[in-house]
């Protein structure tokens, strides 16, 4: 089950759409640098909206340091400062993976991928939590990827072959994010040391058929819409799942960093591809959170990654679910 921690967690803004990695390979992790946070234990918490069956899934942890460039707006202090007012060591950024599964009673919907464990050396942990939790991938039957960032796909293809991880699954993406990043001009437009992701979904993508690209939005899978919530990318999707009464927003990468980017959505993070229509974005999804008094669960947030969000001026406060 879920409680409610009796602190509001006022969280502030990094752009955190993870290009890890991609420039050059992941090196071994020296002692120095080796995790500080604990995992949950289990890896895995279910919980239900309405009576749809909800279990998030612990993929690891970014512990990632400050970086004057992380936020454009905001100064190392600055993150720091919203660090430790949110509740969390100031030393570094705490960056969590958290893949959510919805089981609607006729589908296993996964949304988003995971890492792979192909990302940052203390990920990777989703295969072994969902066969904790009794979940074969092989008996997924969608996935919902919100972006094409590294994180979120990764999870999807296998590390030296990119043979599929949910072989019997109908991957469903954004079409708007699906054309940008298979656009033979793309690498005109990306930094270098983002080419090779570009490279590997252009060379894997476009061969797999399960692969279905959604317009716009609407309905795709029970219970489940598409939202439209570019910026991040330009085809950034969150998903609105309801059921009975209840509703919850699977807002993936909106507002990645709460303990950031909730306090100060006006923040700019490197890794937002587009910063002023990300923001518009977070603020026109929160205050939608907030209208109509739903759940939201981040790909990014402290696991079990769901809580709920508040209105504090121009800004917002989140107060975090704990797994009890």
């Amino acid at each position: 089950m879920l409680s409610w921690s009796r602190r509001t967690f006022a969280l502030s803004t990094a752009a955190t759409a993870i290009g890890f990695g991609l420039d050059r390979p992941l090196a071994f992790m020296p002692q120095a640098f080796a995790q500080k946070s604990a995992d949950p234990t289990p890896g895995y918490h279910r919980y239900k909206i309405g009576t749809v069956e909800c279990t998030a899934f612990y993929d690891g942890i970014w512990e990632k340091p400050h970086d004057p460039a992380f936020i454009r707006n905001a100064s190392i202090d600055d993150t720091r400062a919203a660090m430790a007012a949110g509740g969390f060591t100031p030393d570094f950024v705490s960056i969590p993976f958290t893949v959510l599964l919805v089981n609607t009673g006729g589908k296993l919907v996964l949304c988003d991928a995971g890492t792979g464990g192909q990302v940052q050396p203390t990920a990777g942990k989703l295969a072994a939590n969902m066969r904790a939790a009794g979940i074969d991938p092989e008996r997924i039957d969608t996935v919902l990827i919100s972006h094409f960032h590294p994180d979120h796909i990764f999870g999807l293809m296998a590390k030296d072959t990119n043979a599929p991880i949910f072989p019997r699954a109908e991957i469903v993406v954004p079409a708007a994010e699906y054309r940008w990043w298979t656009d033979p001009g793309v690498f005109t437009r990306l930094a270098e040391a983002r080419h090779a992701l570009a490279r590997r979904i252009q060379a894997v993508f476009p061969t797999w058929k399960n692969i279905r690209q959604v317009e716009g939005e609407g309905e795709v899978a029970p219970n489940i819409r598409m939202v439209a919530a570019p910026g991040h990318t330009p085809g950034h999707a969150a998903f609105h799942l309801a059921s009975g009464s209840q509703q919850l927003l699977i807002s993936a990468d909106t507002a990645y960093v709460p303990a950031l980017l909730m306090p100060h959505p006006e923040w700019h993070g490197v890794y937002d591809q587009d910063a002023p229509l990300a923001e518009a974005t977070r603020r026109r999804l929160l205050d939608r959170v907030v209208a109509d008094n739903m759940m939201i669960a981040g790909y990014h947030f402290p696991f079990p990654a769901i809580g709920q969000v508040a209105k504090d001026g121009r800004a917002y406060a989140f107060t975090p679910a704990k797994a009890v």
